[in-house]
């Protein structure tokens, strides 16, 4: 009887254990099954009449103030009687933080602004600790549908393997948002009776004017050529006009339905040894290599550069009346291209656990924030308080943001989380005046002709299949870069490029070209 006795107590101790294990998981799934709660409203506001509260894990960037000090959230707890708990958490040391919020049990109702990553929303999204959302999402998330409608890449691309959508992305309709603008010294060129190059040669003719012509006129061989935030910005920034730009996350073309890798070929080749021509002769900056960001924007700053790339002129505000945008130059093989992000930029930006006992009323929470009244209302805050509209009907920041002594970034950032990136928004020309000003927008029409016709975000694979990619990727990532960098400075000769292309081969390439071909096929074809 006593073997009998302690069979059955530890038969039924497993079973609450295993309970206490998945309970979190039937706990999301019953309430997603048994719908919101009777007080809760499908449209308008208050989205539920009797208060509930959330607690919400989020990043906080370094121009963010405390979450729960923000005007625009605290407004937001008044409209829609959803309390919010914030556990903001700076962005040193966030991602360790993430890690324990996962691994520990004790799992807030949302993650919010916290980067999740496709394997991490793979890994917690199959296990039960992040649930699928593509039900909430037909059901109370009209705007996001919506978007999903007018732009079918937004959903394959957030799709997971098993036809399950664990996070969302921010979204940016507006081209504008998506690229680096080409801004060229129009008062150099003018100094010195010069054109915008319009080819490789005639770029070599004006970046050689710049060197040795004295366009700022102070006697002095004191010009910045042309400079770039860092080595990726320069490899991305006229590879285009070699024919080559990043699809699917990664460096590779679509080609008549093809997956092309073109990390060996022989126009890559072409590209580098340009790039390399440029570095030589003194014509780009030197000290891109190792700047950091702060040197950058300060060289921006200054006036004294004669092309860049950045996505506005909010960093070189003083001087922008010497600067126009520019068109891509026409490379050897008649190429004109020129990359941008996809419209579902900053993958993970939002996800629902298994503890969430109102997904319904978090779903429709979340989702007012992509409509245009809700994405104004996140990016300008209170109307009359932070922002006012202008003529043209557009949202303006008031002169005390503009003028704070914070500076604009920081200021904006006391009262709404999306300075610092990663935010779920929408970024529509409604309400992204503050980084689509007119001279942006005039530089964004140089590009727009060039920009390809799709563009493929970066697939979500199966966690075997991550892991594999990743694997080979870190290898073959770190190997691209260094060797590209020493081809470019001329620390390595042209005559190793056989080296470099079997080595690149041998670390797994022609399986990567395998996996996204399989992932484009299912997700685009």
């Amino acid at each position: 009887m006593r073997k009998h006795l302690g069979l059955i107590l530890f038969i039924v101790l497993c079973t609450f254990l295993i309970a206490g294990c998945s309970g979190s998981k039937n706990v999301s799934e019953d309430y997603v099954s048994e719908g919101p709660s009777e007080s809760f409203h499908e449209e308008g506001f208050p989205i539920v009449d009797d208060e509930i509260t959330l607690n919400i894990f989020a990043r906080k960037s370094p121009p963010n103030g405390p979450y729960n000090e923000m005007s625009m959230f605290n407004k937001y707890e008044e409209m829609t009687n959803i309390n919010v708990e914030w556990d903001d958490v700076p962005q040193d040391g966030f991602a360790e933080r993430k890690n324990l919020e996962f691994s520990s049990g004790d799992l807030p109702d949302v993650f919010y602004k916290s980067s999740i990553s496709q394997l991490e929303a793979v890994k917690y999204g199959t296990s039960g600790i992040l649930i699928p959302l593509e039900d909430l999402l037909e059901n109370y998330a009209p705007n996001l549908t919506a978007l999903f409608e007018e732009y079918p890449e937004i959903k394959s691309s957030i799709t997971a393997p098993d036809g399950h959508i664990y996070a969302l992305p921010a979204i940016l309709t507006l081209n504008s948002a998506r690229t680096d603008k080409i801004w060229v010294n129009q008062t150099w060129l003018d100094n010195l009776g010069l054109e915008q190059p319009t080819s490789p040669d005639e770029l070599v003719e004006v970046l050689t004017a710049f060197r040795d012509d004295d366009p700022n006129g102070n006697g002095e061989q004191d010009e910045i050529p042309m400079t770039f935030r860092n080595w990726a910005q320069l490899m991305n920034s006229i590879i285009g006009s070699w024919g080559m730009i990043d699809q699917m996350g990664n460096h590779l073309m679509v080609e008549s339905d093809e997956v092309k890798f073109w990390l060996t070929s022989d126009k890559f080749k072409e590209y580098l040894q340009f790039l390399n021509m440029l570095y030589s002769e003194n014509l780009v900056d030197r000290g891109l290599f190792t700047q950091e960001e702060s040197k950058f924007v300060g060289n921006m700053a200054s006036g004294n550069v004669g092309i860049f790339w950045n996505q506005t002129t909010d960093a070189f505000d003083k001087v922008k009346q010497d600067y126009e945008g520019m068109s891509p130059i026409v490379g050897p093989y008649d190429d004109q291209l020129y990359p941008s992000a996809p419209v579902a930029r900053d993958f993970g930006t939002f996800a629902i656990t298994s503890v969430n006992q109102h997904p319904h009323e978090t779903m429709r929470w979340i989702d007012y924030f992509f409509s245009e009244e809700g994405s104004i209302f996140f990016r300008y805050g209170a109307e009359g308080e932070t922002f006012n509209y202008g003529d043209d009907g557009l949202p303006q920041y008031t002169d005390d943001v503009l003028n704070s002594d914070l500076g604009l970034g920081p200021a904006i950032g006391q009262f709404t989380p999306w300075p610092g990136g990663g935010a779920p928004q929408l970024v529509t020309e409604r309400n992204a005046s503050a980084i689509n000003p007119p001279e942006a927008q005039d530089a964004q029409g140089k590009l727009d002709p060039y920009l390809p016709e799709a563009i493929y975000g970066a697939p979500i694979f199966d966690e075997d299949t991550t892991k594999e990619v990743d694997q080979i990727r870190q290898d073959m990532d770190q190997y691209y870069e260094e060797t590209t960098s020493k081809f470019i400075t001329g620390d390595l000769s042209f005559d190793q490029w056989e080296e470099y292309v079997s080595t690149i081969e041998n670390m797994g390439l022609d399986r990567l070209q395998e996996i996204y071909q399989e992932a484009y096929d299912l997700n685009y074809k």
